[in-house]
């Protein structure tokens, strides 16, 4: 029992999520070089380089430079077992990084230090703070010119509503950038850039007082002396003190700055948050609070990928932890499956690299082959006592488009392409209300959707497909559909009846407002903006 305490306790495992190009793929891959589990740094920019970050390895992924699926990582570092989620930045894909922040304890986000908070990130960074999931901030390329640092920090409070505390501040930006001013040591770290992935930085450390006055100005010049002064004393009277409770309950974000792509701060950063984070936290079941420390193995799954490796066309569950330790070859109850299953071929991912593992602990994100059983959301135990963790909680599509394959004679292959890229959560997938297979709708929350999903259809499934957008940009699942006939619904003009793969009602609405005036013309019927996974 000692053993499991004691593997459970070094267990990190966090999210991290920024907007496009911010440098969160840069920075996942420093953290690698630190644990030592790649050499070299890659390049984030797929389109431009045969060079591709390790966390992105779609085909996709790999022309665009972007990241469209989440990947998981590992590593060790300092005595600490570090799984990182790196996660889609695209708002087209903020559906796949919610899911991963159900499986994450804490969250690194990410900010371009040129932009501060963007628009298509705000969602996700709320839904942190909605959670009170423990939110890390790093505001990145620092090396490249930047917004004022207070107004940062102020576009941090104002648009998540989180308080900040800044950790260390920076001195400069762009080729004027001098390195930052640490508040805990109250010293100076200066900045020498690095080059080609090297691992180690070039930096002096220099207190921050007077008989030191004549070097910092000699590093930095009279103005950014002068300016950091200033800034050293408007810190302390006008941002939040540090306090480690609020940090851990969400409440406040540290606040670090550097750059990711020259090494500078990194290390510092992951330091810091070390010391600040838990050991992998409990989570809620239908049978009450689930302790980590559990001897008895518990997990659920978050993500189901198909085609990792196009040589095996294999199907992988990931799946979170929650308690007790894993063993290769054990047999668990999958509660919504009601049988017992064997977890197979379990494994951990360096992007397209992956390694079977003989064993994994509460906090551990392990892929298992998957002949088509599992479900996000679906619970696993070796438990006597059967329970269920709380669902994962759909978006509900903003986009739809009626699907067919261009030659018939692919129907098959077209049908199980749709549906095996619809279990993993990429897309939702509805039929016509009275009619069979014949129809396909596809619902997606972010129209990029639907590009992943004829790229991939053609490249994986070789079904070439013909897609006609629909107007339609409401949904209303029916929460009463054994009580009411659906037939019979007093409906308006624009309102179409679908159902989904599980047979479930569905109301699909052009008008904001058709919703409502459904609900008054037929008070017995019970809709909800979302379904479950």
């Amino acid at each position: 029992m000692s053993d499991l305490k004691s593997e459970i306790t070094k267990r990190r495992t966090f999210a991290i999520i920024s907007h496009p190009d911010a440098g969160k793929t840069t920075l996942t891959e420093k953290f690698l070089l630190y644990g030592k589990a790649i050499n070299t740094a890659g390049s984030v920019k797929g389109k431009k380089t045969s060079k591709h970050a390790v966390s992105d390895w779609m085909e996709i992924e790999k022309q665009r430079g972007i990241s469209v699926t989440s990947s998981v990582l590992q590593f060790n570092y300092d005595g600490f077992c570090i799984n990182i989620l790196d996660t889609p930045g695209h708002e087209d894909f903020s559906e796949d990084t919610y899911r991963t922040l159900m499986a994450a304890d804490s969250a690194v986000m990410v900010i371009d230090g040129s932009k501060g908070v963007e628009k298509q990130t705000i969602k996700l960074f709320k839904v942190c703070v909605m959670r009170h999931i423990p939110i890390f901030t790093f505001i990145n390329k620092m090396d490249r010119e930047a917004k004022d640092p207070f107004d940062l920090i102020e576009d941090i409070e104002n648009v998540l509503g989180i308080d900040t505390c800044p950790v260390n501040w920076p001195i400069g930006s762009g080729k004027a950038f001098k390195g930052v001013y640490e508040r805990g040591t109250n010293s100076v770290t200066t900045f020498t850039a690095t080059q080609n992935g090297q691992k180690q930085v070039a930096k002096d450390e220099i207190a921050w007082n007077e008989e030191n006055h004549d070097e910092l100005i000699e590093h930095m010049g009279v103005e950014l002396y002068d300016k950091l002064t200033e800034d050293v004393e408007l810190l302390d009277g006008a941002s939040a003190e540090f306090d480690l409770k609020r940090i851990q309950g969400g409440d406040l974000t540290p606040v670090f700055f550097g750059s990711a792509l020259t090494n500078f701060g990194v290390e510092n950063f992951l330091k810091h948050f070390l010391d600040m984070t838990t050991s992998p936290l409990p989570r809620k079941s239908n049978k009450g609070i689930i302790d980590p420390f559990d001897k008895d193995f518990s997990a659920f799954v978050f993500k189901i990928q198909a085609n990792m490796n196009k040589a095996h066309r294999d199907r992988i569950a990931f799946m979170r932890i929650v308690s007790g330790k894993f063993d290769a070859g054990m047999e668990v109850y999958h509660v919504q499956g009601k049988r017992k299953a064997k977890l197979s071929q379990p494994q951990q991912m360096m992007a397209e690299e992956r390694h079977i593992v003989k064993e994994a602990y509460a906090g551990d994100i392990i892929g298992v082959f998957d002949p088509g059983i599992f479900s996000i959301g679906d619970t696993l135990t070796s438990s006597d006592e059967k329970f269920e963790f709380e669902g994962i909680p759909t978006f509900a599509p903003e986009h739809f488009a009626r699907v067919r394959q261009v030659d018939t004679m692919k129907r098959k292959q077209f049908i199980k392409g749709i549906n095996q890229i619809a279990q993993e959560g990429a897309i939702q997938i509805f039929q016509e209300f009275n009619t069979g297979m014949e129809e396909i709708i596809v619902g997606v929350v972010g129209v990029l959707q639907l590009d992943v999903l004829k790229f991939r259809l053609e490249s994986e499934y070789n079904v070439e497909i013909r897609m006609d957008q629909l107007p339609y940009e409401y949904i209303r699942w029916v929460e009463n559909a054994d009580e009411v006939d659906l037939n019979s619904i007093n409906g308006t003009s624009d309102m179409k009846k679908i159902k989904d793969l599980k047979d479930n009602p569905l109301l699909l609405f052009v008008n904001a407002w058709s919703p409502n005036m459904v609900q008054e013309r037929n008070p017995e019927l019970k809709m909800s903006e979302f379904g479950k996974a």
